[in-house]
Order: C-alpha cells, then sequence, then structure tokens
C-alpha cells in the first residue's frame, strides 16, 4: 500500500450489555481501575491512526463524559451516536457518516467491539499489515476454538477463501461444527465499505444489520477477503457478564504485574497484588503480599510496601517502608516509616524520615 494511505478506527460501544446487569453502561465497567472502553482506546492509540470514532448508544452521555475526561493520547476520537439499536452493521453506517468524501482506495478503517480489553496492540498492527500486504479488501481476525459455541463461525469457498460469516443462531449443523470462529475484529477498506453496508438487510434471526454478512457481500462481489488467526485467542474474548469481566480482570492483572516484574519491581506474591494501570513504579520497590494499589499512585524507587497495604492516588516516596496501612490521596516522604495499621487520610503528608507507630490517623494538610 501506499505510504500516504491513511488508517482509521471505529469501535462500536452503543449497546446496553444486560447481562452486566448493571445501571452502569458495560464500556463504563472497570478492569483494574480504568473503564474497559478505555483499554480498547489506549491499544489503538498505539498504531498510526488517522482519527478514532467511539459509536455509543446505551448511557451515551456518561460514556462520551468518561472517555472525554481521560482520552489516551494522541488519539483524536470523535463520538456519535446510534439512537436505535439495530445491529453491528447499522452502528457502522452511523459511524461512516462523521468521515469526509474524500475517501480514496488505500484509506483503511479498523472495527471492533467496545468490550474487548484484552485485545494487545501488536495484534491489531498485525491485522492491519496481513490486511494491506493480501491487498484485500476485509480482513477478519479469526480464532481456532474447541468449544466454539455462542460464535460466528467462518465458512470458506471451494478455493479455502473467505466466503462468509455465519451467526451461531443462524448456522445449521454443519457449520456449527466449524472450529474457526469470528472476532467481530475486522479491516476494512474504506471505498468499498459504505456500499457493501448499503446491501445488508435484516434478514435474519435477531431482525438486525449484521456487519458480518458485509463478508459475503464483498466475497460474492468479487473482492479479496482473508483472515488471520490470533495466536491467544483470550485477546479477543468479549466482556458479556461478570464473570467474564472477573476473567478479563485477572488477566490484565497478571499482564500488569509481569511488566512490573521485567522493570525491576519485586512482587513476593503476584497473585496477592493488586495494580492498577494507572499506577507507577520504580525500579527496586517492594510488593509484598496484599498490597493493593489503585488510581494514580506513584511509588519511587526502594520503596516497600505491604503486606495488607491499600494505596490509593497516593505518593511514596524513595525508600519508605509503608505496612498494613490504607491510604488515600496521601503523601509519604523519602524514607519515612509507616505502620502496621495506620490510616492515612485524604491530604495527610508524613514527613520524610518520619516513623509513625500502630493506629495512626494522619493529618490533613495539602498535598505537594
Amino acid at each position: 500500500m501506499p505510504a500516504e494511505s491513511k488508517l482509521s478506527a471505529v469501535v462500536l460501544a452503543a449497546g446496553e450489555g444486560t447481562r452486566m446487569r448493571s445501571e452502569r453502561p458495560k464500556p463504563l465497567h472497570r478492569l483494574c481501575g480504568r473503564p474497559m472502553i478505555l483499554h480498547v482506546l489506549h491499544a489503538l492509540a498505539e498504531l498510526e491512526l488517522d482519527r478514532a470514532v467511539l459509536v455509543v448508544g446505551h448511557g451515551a452521555s456518561r460514556v462520551t463524559k468518561a472517555v472525554g475526561e481521560q482520552p489516551p493520547a494522541g488519539l483524536p476520537i470523535d463520538f456519535v451516536e446510534q439512537r436505535v439499536q439495530r445491529g453491528t452493521g447499522d452502528a457502522v453506517s452511523v459511524a461512516l457518516t462523521v468521515f469526509p468524501d474524500d475517501d480514496t482506495d488505500d484509506d483503511d478503517i479498523i472495527i471492533l467491539p467496545g468490550d474487548t480489553p484484552l485485545l494487545r496492540p501488536p495484534t491489531l498492527a498485525a491485522l492491519v499489515r496481513t490486511h494491506r500486504g493480501a491487498e484485500a479488501a476485509a480482513t477478519v481476525l479469526t480464532a481456532r476454538l474447541a468449544q466454539p459455541a455462542g460464535y460466528g463461525r467462518v465458512a470458506r469457498d471451494r478455493n479455502g477463501q473467505v466466503a462468509r460469516i455465519v451467526e451461531h443462531a443462524d448456522a445449521d449443523d454443519e457449520e456449527r461444527a466449524i472450529e474457526e470462529v469470528n472476532t467481530s475484529i475486522y479491516v476494512f477498506r474504506r471505498s468499498v465499505l459504505a456500499p457493501a453496508l448499503r446491501r445488508l438487510t435484516p434478514d435474519n434471526s435477531q431482525g438486525e444489520y449484521y456487519l458480518t454478512d458485509v463478508i459475503a457481500v464483498l466475497h460474492d462481489a468479487g473482492y479479496p477477503v482473508v483472515s488471520m488467526v490470533v495466536e491467544d485467542s483470550m485477546e479477543a474474548a468479549g466482556v458479556n457478564d461478570r464473570h467474564q469481566l472477573s476473567v478479563a480482570e485477572a488477566e490484565l492483572r497478571a499482564r500488569i504485574n509481569e511488566r512490573w516484574m521485567r522493570r525491576g519491581v519485586t512482587m513476593i506474591d503476584p497473585e496477592a497484588t493488586y495494580v492498577d494501570s494507572t499506577v507507577e513504579l520504580a525500579a527496586d520497590v517492594v510488593l509484598y503480599p496484599g498490597t493493593q494499589l489503585q488510581g494514580r499512585t506513584v511509588v519511587e524507587s526502594g520503596a516497600e510496601l505491604g503486606p495488607y497495604t491499600q494505596l490509593a492516588d497516593c505518593r511514596i516516596g524513595a525508600g519508605a517502608v509503608v505496612s498494613a496501612t490504607v491510604g488515600r490521596n496521601a503523601q509519604v516522604g523519602a524514607a519515612a516509616r509507616v505502620g502496621p495499621w495506620a490510616y492515612l487520610a485524604p491530604g495527610t503528608r508524613v514527613e520524610p524520615a518520619a516513623a509513625t507507630g500502630p493506629g495512626f490517623g494522619g493529618g490533613r494538610g495539602p498535598v505537594e
């Protein structure tokens, strides 16, 4: 593809998410201290995107506000509302209304759901490379599952090319035996996407416009459609209920802990250590079991935290020791000793090299 080719993204986050059984919009359920939709947007932010369009619907104002307050750096985001939920194909059609009309044959759009917080940026980048290397009209990220129930199946033609995606509810017995499934993550050539969307019909069990039907439209029109199988199917797992939320949380926490340990942080028991995605740790920090670090907590080099310490939005100085302590929006100076069994109230500042005893309740004052 020419060097001037542009890449945009459309993130689908309009669904109600009824299986979450919550008044909170599904994209705003938190994973490792960050709304689920922001994990998706942060992954996209590592690509060279011209723009990202977020399709909102249920709880639109809340989702727009949350993303607007914490946008990933360097990622321009437009918001568009799908006022009536008529399927993923309709949602993409709504998203395309904010794009200019000066599209070219070389511009591409990556489309993905807002409930896939485990996607890694290298996987998205590889999908784009596969698409452009094949000069495809559409590229589907697929996964192979031994138990594919509930997923759309990837059906191929006699030449082994991707021909269509059949939703589980519409599949026959032979199609349901297919182990390769759709992850609902695609790259499309922008110039052919809009015409293909106009050919969709709601002739299916849900009475909706399926984005998946675009694959068959393009294939039948003679356009090349290819696929890339994701190495780790967990990456493409969607979050539709509280159980899946907990599974995704565990996976993300394991990744976060591994990243910090590779950067020089010691975790005595990683499985009993919880570090939000927004926390910053320096090398030679030691975290003992039962430590929970949340929000914008910053821990400087050589500090030791835990066991059983919970800190939110705190700053811990170099070489400080904080054990069996709960704190929020507090500051602990370098080489200070806090706890055990201390409480750092919002605004507390423990001076450098100071020591507190059991039951210390902290004092209020400005946190510098």
